[in-house]
């Protein structure tokens, strides 16, 4: 390594070339074409009449096109079958889990987990994701059903309030998910036709994270009474986790003893084979589907004991065979718009976290296995699976990162895997649904529970975040504990817009300095950081590491004062003070002189003094001349140990109207106490925006600015600077 460093420091390169202005390269490119000139561009050659063209936008809006002629069968079809066998027995205990999460009867989450993967299938562009229930998005709906259609307006005339016509309650709770699964892929299919995938840059990781994480914890507290079995009613306004807890404190007297034994030990099975799996990984072909198991034994053990009747333990009930509803035959029908003003905001939330979480684990798995995965084209997949869905009484689904896990590690190559999954909830939904009828819900809710191990070892972010980037660590608690106090929806809309602040508030705390010259380099540094680094005499380089707009500007001109030393706005003062105070002098002379002439009497061969060409005639001319006239030297005022000013706008990625009359400003205000100032390392969109705003106009020219920091060091201590640069400016 040593030998190494040492090689690298006797290369040497050297370029011999003359200083270079701005307007030397050639000025700016012409004006490139304007956003809504390009996507109308764009949108027109789309719409040239073209085979090539018409198969080319075919094979991008459905890839199923694309890849499944090209599909390798004897390589990849085996590894998508045992893949597709092992997500689809992973799917059934989720979909039925996640189902009570979103409000709406179990059989909706088999329905969830078949319509949005043959869907995707379609036109989605990841090779390993698994589209289908999934915790997070569950629970944000089920807090919209329980709101909407809460426990309360059910109750049974004539019984207490543990009594509630729960077919009523799911019929209306199915319709409002309905509804809200509709506008969710509405919202995702417009999103990514007009090209909007990039709105989820506004979500950053630790947000994501540190919601999801509060998520966790309000998904958990909600399958409390399923474990407990008490009966609770749902709460969605603020502080509801809180109230929820307090309700369930206050009733923990009431615990069904049965249903928490039965919750316990499942949750006990469940963290201790999950435990296993991960653990053993790569020694077992697939993971042991504990799940599964735990379903099928503690079915078979509540039917051979009855222990709904003699228990009272809380069981799933009725899952008719086939595609039916509460009511009727499940056939393609449109939600009911008249739901659609009440859950359009949580919908458009919806939509966005679960195409977050969709991208985030696209672009992961297919860096690893060295594909593309189109983000524009993923939220319309994501949207008609979500579309299509709720004409079936499905909710909205996205990715689970669990069953993705188990998708790619057992040999998953494409979706056929994910086809092979929806084949597998299809039989059980035509012949094996009654089977779960008496299936416990303490067991569902073991089942969600123990797949939030993941998700709680996001805390773990804490201590990361603190050692790393203070900043990300307040975002993840805002979106944490604003997600708690304040339930999903709120929560999301706290975080983004703190998210957003914190932004504009970095913005204006920016990193600024005075650079010095690393010896005998072209380089510029901070000399704080570095001993090599030496200010250059008589110049004076600042460095700004953010752009200059209206929020800063102010800040960008008190920080550059600042760091020259001296108190630039004070010194101005003084000079204008002196000027005053020699012109008032002058005009005293001007007045005596007055006072004596007028006593002069006529005819004495005095009087050619008031003649405009005579004396006072001169005094009155010095006079009006005095302002422009005097040096800080000549006022008896200390002169500055710099005559110039470089400002490096190498790291300024932009400046607007404001940022450039403060910049005229710091240019007059220098000039006044004789100091010149120039740019250098103007990024070209810069330079357009300066001329764009008029600033090359009078006293300042596009010959103060410089190609590079050193470019205008160079000039400036080359001797030539103090009397060709002003005249180089004036010409221009």
């Amino acid at each position: 390594m040593e030998n190494k460093e040492m090689r690298f420091r006797d290369v040497a390169y050297t370029v011999n070339r003359s200083v270079l202005h701005e307007q030397d390269l050639g000025g700016p490119a012409p004006n490139p074409t304007s956003s809504v000139r390009s996507f109308f561009g764009a949108a027109k050659r789309k719409l040239r009449c073209s085979v090539s063209a018409a198969k080319h936008i075919l094979f991008q809006f459905i890839p199923i096109l694309h890849w499944l002629p090209r599909y390798p069968v004897k390589e990849w079809l085996l590894g998508d079958i045992v893949s597709g066998v092992s997500v689809g027995i992973l799917q059934l205990p989720q979909g039925l889990a996640y189902a009570l999460l979103a409000g709406v009867p179990p059989v909706f989450g088999l329905y969830s987990s078949f319509f949005p993967v043959m869907v995707y299938s379609i036109f989605g562009t990841s090779r390993h994701v698994s589209i289908g229930s999934f915790a997070v998005v569950s629970i944000m709906i089920g807090s919209v059903t329980e709101s909407l259609v809460p426990n309360d307006n059910f109750i049974l005339p004539g019984n207490d309030s543990l009594h509630i016509d729960t077919v009523a309650r799911d019929k209306a709770r199915v319709e409002v998910v309905a509804a809200m699964t509709l506008l969710v892929g509405l919202f995702q299919i417009i999103l990514g036709l007009v090209q909007f995938g990039f709105v989820v840059t506004y979500l950053s990781e630790p947000l994501i994270r540190g919601y999801t994480t509060a998520a966790t914890i309000h998904v958990t507290v909600s399958q409390l009474k399923h474990i407990f079995g008490l009966p609770l009613s749902e709460r969605s306004q603020p502080l509801s986790l809180i109230l929820s807890l307090i309700s369930l404190f206050r009733r923990i007297h009431r615990t069904n003893i049965g249903t928490l034994v039965i919750g316990l030990v499942s949750l006990t099975c469940l963290f201790a084979v999950k435990e296993v799996n991960q653990r053993l990984r790569g020694k077992f072909p697939m993971p042991i589907p504990i799940e599964l198991i735990v379903l099928i034994i503690s079915t078979g053990i509540s039917y051979g004991i009855n222990l709904h009747e003699k228990y009272g333990v809380g069981i799933v009930g009725d899952i008719p065979t086939g595609f039916v509803s509460t009511t009727r035959l499940v056939t393609p029908m449109v939600p009911k718009a008249e739901f659609f003003a009440a859950v359009v905001g949580n919908a458009f939330a919806i939509a966005v976290v679960g195409y977050t979480i969709t991208i985030s684990l696209a672009k992961m798995f297919a860096m690893k296995h060295g594909y593309k995965v189109d983000s524009n084209q993923e939220l319309i997949a994501l949207g008609f699976s979500n579309l299509v869905g709720s004409f079936f009484h499905c909710f909205a689904v996205t990715t689970s990162m669990s069953r993705t896990l188990v998708q790619e590690s057992t040999g998953g190559n494409t979706q056929v895997a994910g086809t092979v999954s929806a084949l597998i909830i299809l039989v059980i939904i035509l012949k094996a649904g009654e089977l779960f009828t008496c299936l416990p819900r303490a067991i569902l809710s073991a089942i969600v529970i123990a797949n939030l191990k993941g998700m709680y070892k996001q805390f773990m972010d804490i201590p990361v975040l603190w050692r790393t980037n203070k900043y990300d660590l307040l975002i993840w608690l805002v979106a944490f504990l604003s997600t708690i106090c304040l339930n999903m929806d709120i929560g999301l809309a706290v975080s983004v817009v703190f998210g957003l602040f914190t932004v504009t508030f970095r913005s204006q705390l920016p990193h600024y300095s005075i650079l010095g010259q690393v010896f005998e380099t072209d380089l510029y540094r901070d000399p704080e950081e570095s001993s090599m680094v030496k200010e250059i005499s008589g110049i004076k380089i600042f460095h700004w590491n953010t752009a200059i707009y209206f929020a800063n500007a102010e800040l960008y001109s008190k920080a550059l004062k600042t760091k020259m030393g001296v108190n630039v706005d004070k010194l101005i003062e003084k000079k204008k003070k002196a000027v005053m105070k020699r012109k008032k002098g002058l005009q005293k002379v001007i007045c005596l002189a007055k006072n004596i002439l007028a006593k002069t009497q006529m005819g004495t061969g005095l009087e050619f003094l008031t003649n405009k060409d005579g004396m006072l005639g001169s005094l009155r001319t010095l006079s009006e001349t005095i302002p422009n006239a005097p040096t800080l030297l000549s006022l008896g005022l200390e002169k500055l140990d710099f005559h110039s000013l470089i400002l490096d706008f190498s790291a300024v990625s932009f400046i607007d109207t404001v940022g450039v009359k403060k910049l005229k400003n710091i240019f007059e205000e220098f000039r006044e106490i004789e100091v010149d100032v120039y740019l250098a390392s103007c990024p070209t969109s810069v330079f357009r925006q300066l001329e764009h705003s008029h600033f090359f106009k009078g006293s300042i020219g596009k010959a103060s600015v410089f190609a590079s920091v050193h470019d205008a060091v160079s000039y400036l201590s080359s001797g030539t600077s103090e009397s060709s640069s002003l005249q180089e400016i004036t010409e221009i």
